[in-house]
């Protein structure tokens, strides 16, 4: 007769499921795991997108000025990137096809988000403005802070404006003889750094829009 009976062979059986089930678990696990990772890097690695509802402006400003403009697909939550939504301050475009728009909140004791966008399309001098001092002619953007990259542009970074730029930050590029900025004001909620993290965040974000055949 064999030494083992048939309940001792299943007594050593169930001592390996035992042991073997924990590790089965952390298979599984690691598996699931990596799988949520893949799906976390295929997220982050998605392009940029302008959101739905903001789109059509955006699209209408490019058909506008005859050139490209970049939409941003995030900006600080106070706002929104909605040209004409209730968090547009200014949307106008000058004869030469250069154009401004800004978006802002306010809320006195809680503080100011003020963000604006410019493109000067066939132009990649920095333009001249009036020195709010001395009404002399100086350049817009001045006081040349080094550079910043984020997704697929490269920016310089200025921290002396003119006009409705003073007291931002100011990041600008170039793209195919064209010149863009997007500049936002250092004041409370956020302080320097955190319009500095703001900023490359939207730059990051920019999605290019064409204007319409």
């Amino acid at each position: 007769m064999s030494g083992f009976s048939g309940s001792s062979r299943f007594t050593r059986y169930k001592g390996a499921v035992k042991r073997l089930l924990p590790f089965a678990v952390l298979v599984l696990a690691l598996t699931a795991c990596g799988g949520s990772h893949r799906k976390q890097a295929s997220a982050e690695a998605a392009p940029p997108s302008c959101p739905t509802a903001w789109r059509p402006g955006w699209q209408r400003l490019a058909n506008r000025v005859g050139s490209a403009v970049y939409c941003p697909s995030w900006v600080p939550r106070e706002i929104n990137g909605r040209i004409g939504g209730p968090y547009t301050d200014i949307n106008e475009v000058s004869p030469d096809h250069s154009y401004l728009v800004s978006f802002v909140w306010f809320e006195p004791g809680s503080g100011e988000v003020h963000v604006n966008f410019r493109g000067y399309p066939g132009r990649t001098r920095i333009p001249t403005c009036s020195d709010l001092d001395t009404n002399k002619p100086v350049p817009c953007f001045s006081d040349f802070k080094g550079r910043v990259h984020s997704g697929d542009l490269t920016a310089r970074v200025y921290t002396a404006n003119q006009g409705i730029d003073q007291w931002h930050i100011l990041y600008l590029w170039r793209r195919n003889g064209s010149l863009y900025t997007v500049s936002m004001h250092v004041a409370f909620p956020y302080s320097y750094s955190g319009v500095a993290h703001a900023l490359k965040h939207m730059l990051g974000g920019l999605v290019l829009i064409k204007p319409e055949a």
